[in-house]
Formats: structure tokens, C-alpha cells, sequence
């Protein structure tokens, strides 16, 4: 039998907390899982994170899908629905990473009403390299542009 796995995030800037978390979503499901990736709208980013992505909807969804562990990524909805995702997609794992507390409770209230079973799995917090997160990486880009610039 095949399981569904959903993840989902705004995969801006792939690091290999990324990895990490896909590849451990892929796993919660089994060994004949099949992982489905939605990947933020740029709406999305610009509400959430505050800031434009640095790459584009597309562009993030292509990166993602040419990751080992992901079988298929897909857009988020417009306007964003956790719950529409959910429906359409009759995941029987949902993967949520260490800092998605907010749409693990979007998936609960989602999931009443579910005519199928539906599990939520937390995935660990990946801390083994430095960056391990879109906004380390950007703040050591930043730290470095500026060091060229004044040659310290």
C-alpha cells in the first residue's frame, strides 16, 4: 500500500534543513511512501514571511520537485487554504516542520469532518551545519557582501 505524505513550506533559499525535512517526511510514511510537497505561493511569502521571496512560485515548486525524496510539488492555493490542500490532496500523514506550530493547528481543525485518517508528524529541528535555516543563510550572504565592501 502506498501512504501519502504531505509537507509544505515556502523553500526559499534550499539548505540542508530542507533536505532534512522532506527526507524525514518521506520516511514518517514508510517504505513505499509517496511525498507531496506544496510549496508557498509568492502571495503567500509576501504575507507570512513579510518580504518578497527570492525566487519566484515556480522556480521554488522546480527545485523542490528535483529533490531526491519529493515525488511531486504543487502550488499552494489562492487564496492560501491549509484546509483546501488537505482535502485534495487526502494525505494519510501530514509532515510539519519544528516552526510550523500555526499550520498544525490549521490542519486540526481541517482535519474534522476528514472521511479518511489523516495523521500530523512533527519533524525535528536539523541544527548539524550552520545554516540551517532561509534566514541564516541570507544574514551570512549579507555579512559577507559587507565585508567585501569594506574590506574587513
Amino acid at each position: 500500500m502506498v501512504r501519502t505524505v504531505l509537507a509544505s513550506g515556502v523553500f526559499d533559499l534550499l539548505h540542508p534543513g530542507h533536505v532534512v525535512y522532506l527526507s524525514e517526511a518521506k520516511r514518517a510514511g514508510g517504505k513505499n511512501a509517496r511525498l507531496i510537497v506544496v510549496v508557498a505561493r509568492d502571495a503567500t511569502v509576501r504575507k507570512v514571511r513579510n518580504r518578497e521571496p527570492v525566487f519566484n512560485e515556480e522556480a521554488r515548486r522546480i527545485l523542490v520537485e528535483s529533490l531526491k525524496p519529493v515525488d511531486e510539488a504543487i502550488l499552494g492555493s489562492e487564496p492560501f487554504s491549509f484546509e483546501k490542500i488537505v482535502r485534495k490532496v487526502r494525505p494519510g500523514i501530514v509532515a510539519f516542520g519544528y516552526d510550523q506550530e500555526n499550520w498544525m493547528r490549521d490542519f486540526l481543525k481541517a482535519k474534522k469532518g476528514m472521511k479518511w485518517k489523516t495523521k500530523a508528524v512533527k519533524i525535528r529541528e536539523f541544527r548539524s551545519s550552520p545554516i540551517h535555516s532561509s534566514s541564516a543563510a541570507v544574514q551570512k550572504i549579507l555579512k559577507k557582501n559587507a565585508w567585501r565592501k569594506t574590506g574587513r
